[in-house]
């Protein structure tokens, strides 16, 4: 078997699948990592060092990436913080407010406060699929 050609095209099909499925650059980095080892392969042919090689590489390429690269802020959190409820949200239950014109499910970051439908809010953050939200007269108070 050639292997330097096999981790080649093992290089270009992570590269590749990128650009379809973009993760981050990870799948980036263990194709860096195949074609550094195709340049290895062709003067150590022994298959289990050019794994370890591999897995070597590209341990320490993600490594470097997450270490350099800077993370941000989710995309749907950095235009505004004014939101509106659409449904009453009782302390401690979910409910749902409009933020960027969209329908967010959310819970009042004050759990002993009751929000009433058609409120102005502010989103103070966001776990997962839910805003959490303050009554913008909780502010003023």
């Amino acid at each position: 078997m050639n292997y330097p050609l096999f981790w080649a095209i093992l290089g270009a099909v992570f590269c590749l699948m990128e650009l379809f499925l973009p993760t981050g650059f990870v799948e980036s980095t263990l194709g860096l990592s195949a074609f550094i080892v195709a340049f290895i392969a062709l003067g150590v042919p022994s298959l289990s060092v050019q794994i370890v090689a591999w897995v070597t590489l590209s341990l320490l390429f993600v490594f470097l990436l997450l270490r350099f690269v800077p993370k941000r802020t989710p995309y749907s959190l950095q235009e505004s913080t004014e939101a509106r409820t659409l449904t009453a949200i009782a302390p401690g239950q979910t409910g749902r407010v409009i933020y960027e014109g969209n329908s967010w499910q959310a819970r009042c970051d004050d759990e002993t406060i009751t929000i009433g439908a058609d409120q102005p809010v502010v989103v103070v953050r966001r776990k997962g699929n839910t805003l959490y939200v303050i009554p913008e007269s909780a502010l003023r108070a």
